[in-house]
């Protein structure tokens, strides 16, 4: 296979994964929509930040972030609380509920792809995994100077 016909296999492959991704994330939990378990994943794997980094690390308009974090917190699972560092910032966190439906969801999301992973060999998923690792690790957003 030839460069541009792989990289067009690739581009149209990842977007039926994105696809599938949203629509298992909205079966798994239907108010948690996939931008939402995402936002909330990285406020528990954080320890918390403010809505700005949200925004910053996900290359997010900050009123995208902000109508998302509002019906986080609407349904009590992001609260926020002053920056120990500077008062006046607030940091966005998971609530107890949050904290157990983002669990909740993250098994259910690993079982599904534990089930279409099982028959291949372990040569093939690691190779997979690390593939993973460094397409996602060239695309990171750069922080800008």
């Amino acid at each position: 296979m030839q460069t541009a016909d792989a990289v067009e296999t690739i581009q149209r492959e990842m977007t039926v994964f994105a696809r599938r991704a949203r629509a298992a994330a909205g079966r798994m939990h239907p108010e948690l929509s996939l931008v939402s378990y995402t936002l909330l994943g990285h406020l528990e794997d954080s320890g918390g930040c403010r809505a700005t980094d949200l925004a910053a690390h996900y290359a997010l308009d900050k009123s995208t972030v902000s109508r998302q974090v509002s019906a986080l917190e609407r349904a009590g699972l992001v609260a926020r609380r002053p920056d120990p560092r500077d008062h006046r910032v607030q940091m966005l966190e998971p609530t107890g509920a949050g904290r157990r439906i983002l669990a909740r969801v993250t098994e259910s999301r690993r079982a599904v792809v534990r089930e279409r992973l099982a028959h291949w060999p372990e040569d093939d998923l690691s190779r997979f995994a690390d593939y993973l690792v460094r397409y996602n690790a060239g695309s990171a957003p750069r922080p800008q100077d």
